[in-house]
């Protein structure tokens, strides 16, 4: 299959922190912040959930190149409006140590509606992850390629996992932000379907049980999105550099591809047990890289690094059609050897023992390559 024949287009979404570089902590500063930025950003930055997070949207992008262009900009650009105003931006999953307990929600509807229905658990929603849009028009392809996506949510979490503190203490996780999210319903690997339409109903009962408001609510780690004709990943915690980031969107749209592909071919999906699905998902949350990693087709444990070979070899056609192939295994091979973005944060805290010198390391990370 030629890549004119495959899903091209990619769009990023990153969540950022707000910090005071004095005290290191979180500052409920996005309000400020946003009326800068929208002067200069227009649609491509987004107040969140809380006052202390905000969110630059990439333009739809055709190549890894122009995605790296993209949020090269933006986030340089929220970098120099955040300095203007004092502050600091933190890519990562979790603020190392600042308590939620002192965060402010955002006054915006949507969010006052959800503290209200979700209560504490939108309150402790002080996390950040990194969102890519790929582009499927087709509606009943997307939904047969989400199917066959599921077995490969592990080894794409493990190579993400950024979140290893919370409220100042080390959780055992390498991504204590998908715990934090998976209390959420209809939060982490989605369901399979039959169709389109299975999917339509189950969404429409959903709502009409008062379960959620709209689509936009549904919060798989894979999902058709709300507003947009791409399937949207959803379970990688914000990456701490530019080059991690464009590392997520190259497997993303690889896999999107790779899986779409399989569709076309009429090749059948996995059969990969719900139970197994979620096991093989809080594991990956768990151990990253570190540890092993679950085969949910061959339903064993292997080391993490043989899986994530394998992973590598089921996009790799994908990523050569598109001449991503070098550039993006280079990259996880890279993360192999000096480890995830959570791997790396406990090492730095593990050498100096100090929570604001790794926040002082996640800044370092998050401006690198953008100046």
């Amino acid at each position: 299959m030629s890549s004119q024949n495959l899903p091209m287009t990619i769009g990023v979404e990153e969540e950022y922190q707000i910090v005071d570089p004095v005290t290191r902590q979180l500052s409920s500063s996005a309000d400020l912040l946003f009326a800068k930025a929208q002067r200069q950003l227009g649609e491509h930055v987004q107040v969140e959930m809380q006052l202390s997070q905000i969110e630059i949207a990439t333009p739809v992008c055709d190549t890894l190149a122009d995605v790296r262009k993209e949020v090269a900009r933006l986030r340089g650009e929220m970098i120099s409006l955040a300095a203007q105003s004092g502050k600091k931006l933190l890519s990562t999953g979790s603020h190392p140590f600042s308590r939620w307990q002192e965060q402010r929600i955002t006054p915006k509807k949507r969010y006052q509606l959800l503290e209200h229905d979700y209560q504490q658990l939108a309150r402790e929603q002080v996390i950040c992850g990194c969102h890519i849009h790929v582009g499927v028009d087709d509606q009943e392809l997307a939904i047969q390629t989400m199917n066959r996506m599921r077995a490969w949510l592990g080894p794409f979490l493990a190579l993400t996992a950024n979140s290893p503190f919370w409220v100042g203490e080390d959780t055992g996780y390498a991504s204590f932000r998908t715990e934090v999210w998976s209390r959420w319903p209809t939060s982490g690997p989605p369901p399979v379907f039959a169709s389109w339409n299975e999917y339509q109903e189950l969404v429409q009962a959903l709502i009409s049980a008062g379960c959620l408001e709209d689509t936009t609510k549904v919060y798989w780690d894979i999902r058709p999105s709300g507003r947009f004709h791409t399937i949207e990943l959803r379970l990688s915690d914000a990456c701490l550099t530019m080059d991690e980031t464009i590392m997520v969107a190259g497997l993303a749209r690889a896999l999107v591809q790779s899986c779409y592909k399989q569709v076309v071919q009429n090749i059948p999906t996995p059969v990969v047990h719900p139970d197994l699905a979620r096991f093989a998902h809080w594991h990956a949350a768990r151990y990253g890289l570190s540890h092993t990693l679950i085969d949910v087709i061959a339903r064993r444990a292997l080391p993490a690094q043989r899986v994530i070979e394998q992973f590598l070899t089921f996009l790799q056609p994908a990523l050569e059609i598109v001449g991503d192939w070098e550039s993006i295994s280079s990259l996880v091979q890279e993360t192999l050897q000096r480890g995830n973005g959570a791997a790396r944060q406990r090492e730095v805290y593990r050498r100096t023992g100090c929570m604001e010198d790794l926040v002082d390391y996640i800044i370092e990370e998050t401006e690198q390559g953008i100046r």
